[in-house]
């Protein structure tokens, strides 16, 4: 992404919500040419990171900078997007022909009806990435996944914006936000939660450094699962080590319930994948089932992870 401020169809753009994600793409929009005119942060954190990644863009109200702006970069938390549209439209807040474009993984562009009865060019760009605030975040967006919806007479303007910021833009029905953004945070956010609960584990075993016991281990079992899906699947589940499982059951009964609980639902998810895809007998997952529901299964155990 480089800047380029001689290019024609540059925009001026407005981000209402200067947070991690806001503050990145209206950065990312700078150095591809168009520029940031306006911003809108409620706390101070929002408005110090404004100062930071957009230098010199001025502060104003969510009604000035709809006002200021062709591209309106709508960055707020995902409860907060219908209530804000409903405000603007109440407010009488000029949206006719401006493109407002969202980046809610949840929401298509029903979401922003209210303005665009009101004539305004609605669109919903989703930047597959987490971002934390830190200064490589608009690195972050080279390359990575947005997925996009609008209506079909604006998905080339959608599309264009999303290239422009250095990704590749993934249509998305807008039927299919729900699933879609379902399946993203349950990739995403239970894998922190997943890695952060085995950490936690190896520091009871005794561990002293559990991420960089995991580290490798966790590398090359994502790198399995993108290349090969399910059938990456390695451990006692698709081996059918019953005692194994009744053992790590047993065990985590006793120091976490709640990671416990955890383990059994996945174990389950896990033999019932590998049943289908015809990587674990009946039989195994018979005796694996009963494992988990405190059955002992037999005692012979597996090796590896």
């Amino acid at each position: 992404m480089t800047a380029s401020h001689d290019r024609p169809g540059r925009l001026a753009v407005g981000v209402v919500g200067v947070g991690r994600v806001g503050s990145a793409l209206g950065h990312a929009l700078t150095l591809a040419g168009h520029t940031v005119v306006a911003a809108a942060g409620v706390s101070e954190a929002s408005r110090e990171r404004a100062r930071q990644r957009l230098p010199g863009v001025p502060l104003r109200t969510v009604q000035e900078v709809v006002s200021a702006a062709d591209l309106v970069l709508l960055t707020v938390p995902d409860d907060a997007l219908a209530p804000l549209i409903t405000g603007l439209v109440a407010t009488d807040v000029k949206v006719e022909g401006k493109l407002l474009a969202h980046t809610s993984g949840r929401y298509g562009v029903r979401v922003l009806d209210p303005a665009t009865r009101a004539g305004a060019l609605p669109l919903a760009l989703h930047p597959v990435m987490t971002f934390t605030g830190r200064p490589d975040d608009v690195h972050r967006l080279a390359g990575i996944t947005f997925g996009v919806t609008s209506p079909e007479p604006l998905r080339p303007v959608a599309e264009a914006l999303v290239v422009e910021m250095g990704g590749e833009p993934v249509w998305i029905p807008e039927e299919r936000r729900a699933l879609y953004h379902a399946a993203l945070a349950g990739g995403a956010n239970h894998l922190v939660t997943l890695v952060a609960e085995s950490m936690d584990l190896l520091t009871r075993a005794g561990v002293e450094a559990p991420g960089r016991m995991l580290g490798p281990l966790l590398g090359a079992a994502l790198d399995n699962a993108l290349r090969l899906g399910v059938r990456g699947l390695t451990g006692p589940v698709v081996r059918g080590d019953a005692g194994t499982v009744a053992e790590h059951v047993t065990e985590l009964a006793r120091v976490s319930p709640e990671a416990h609980d955890a383990y059994i639902a996945l174990a389950r998810l896990t033999a019932d994948r590998a049943l289908a895809a015809g990587l674990l007998r009946a039989e195994d997952a018979e005796r694996l089932l009963d494992a988990l529901a405190g059955g002992r299964g037999d005692d012979t155990e597996g090796t590896g992870q």
